[in-house]
């Protein structure tokens, strides 16, 4: 059978299970294109034949006249005798059948994922970091003594770490967003080797953090008891560490859990359903009887807190998630009577 570039799309997609939707997504193009495309009735330019081949690992000629179930061997290579050395893998191909190339990050997601863990981690960082550099300058015992600029410093410092936090927050947040509009749909490339190496790079942040922070603690109370400083220079080195430690968990907690791409896009599905008003009748109760819970428990603490002087008026949140979380896990047993 004559292999066409009709054909040949199908076959590429059925290799990867993949529907015309998620394709569609992948190269930037309506999945009406797709469905042209694999109809004959239109041809993708010459930029989407590019990626379709770099998303596939396909050459242009067997993608357009050739057979991708037969890839052509490019001329000038020559063909070897399997070695004894080659019969496992030779067998293993023979046994699986055509074996599909690792798939690649047309979208630029990776270098996306490690642009936000960075931007979102130093925004965090630099608005604790201000306040232990502002702490070098409290009244008690500033690094420049008493001086009437003590108090104008250490608002100075917060404010330009706080500016400094929001400079790189709010461009990492809307970076995000609109690489998630870009890109409702990833194909899922990353390897287990990946994922091992994000979970070591996390293990060493966390730890290397918790250490960080105890230390910082350790200074603060020796200079507490012994030298008896209770503000100061010893309260900036804690903060400073303890930004540090907030640096590694946020930086490699972001990079690890950004490989979880079926999560991305089943959230994205997700909210694309709520926007369009699909939601599920068990998750409107569910909403619902949250919003009505947590209503009541803010009348209760405010009534609380007004009229009764030295009562736990905040109690009445806590009480108050802990009746939503109880409403969802019931509405959550019984959503196929909901739903109905």
């Amino acid at each position: 059978m004559t292999m066409t570039f009709r054909t040949n799309l199908q076959t590429l997609r059925a290799r990867r299970n993949m529907t015309q939707e998620q394709l569609a997504m992948l190269l930037g193009v309506s999945r009406q294109a797709i469905s042209k495309w694999e109809s004959e009735k239109a041809y993708p330019e010459m930029d989407k034949l590019l990626a379709i081949c770099d998303l596939f690992g396909c050459t242009l000629d067997d993608l357009v006249l050739g057979d991708v179930n037969r890839p052509t061997i490019p001329t000038g290579t020559t063909e070897t005798a399997p070695t004894i050395a080659d019969e496992p893998h030779a067998v293993e191909q023979r046994e699986g059948g055509p074996t599909a190339p690792l798939p690649k990050d047309i979208t630029g997601y990776d270098a996306h994922r490690l642009r936000f863990s960075m931007l979102i981690a130093s925004g965090v960082t630099a608005i604790i970091a201000s306040v232990g550099v502002a702490s070098l300058f409290d009244p008690e015992h500033s690094i420049i003594g008493v001086n009437p600029l003590n108090d104008f410093l250490m608002f100075v410092c917060i404010c330009v770490g706080v500016v400094i936090g929001l400079v790189l927050l709010v461009p990492g947040a809307m970076m995000h967003a609109e690489f998630r509009r870009n890109h409702p749909y990833v194909k899922d490339f990353y390897t287990e080797d990946d994922r091992r190496g994000e979970s070591r790079l996390l293990a060493c942040g966390v730890v290397v953090g918790v250490a960080a922070i105890l230390i910082g603690i350790a200074v603060v109370v020796y200079m507490d008891e012994v030298r008896e400083v209770t503000a100061g220079w010893p309260n900036a080195v804690m903060l400073l560490l303890s930004a540090a430690a907030v640096f590694g968990f946020v930086y490699c907690g972001i990079r690890r859990a950004m490989l979880n791409i079926d999560g991305y896009n089943k959230e994205i599905e997700r909210n694309r359903r709520q926007r369009s008003g699909d939601v599920p009748r068990s998750a409107k109760l569910s909403g619902a009887l949250s919003g009505i819970i947590m209503l009541v428990a803010t009348i209760v603490g405010l009534t609380l807190l007004f009229l009764v002087p030295g009562s736990l008026f905040w109690m009445s949140w806590v009480i108050g998630g802990l009746l939503c979380a109880i409403t969802g896990i019931i509405v959550g047993l019984f959503k196929d009577h909901v739903g109905k």
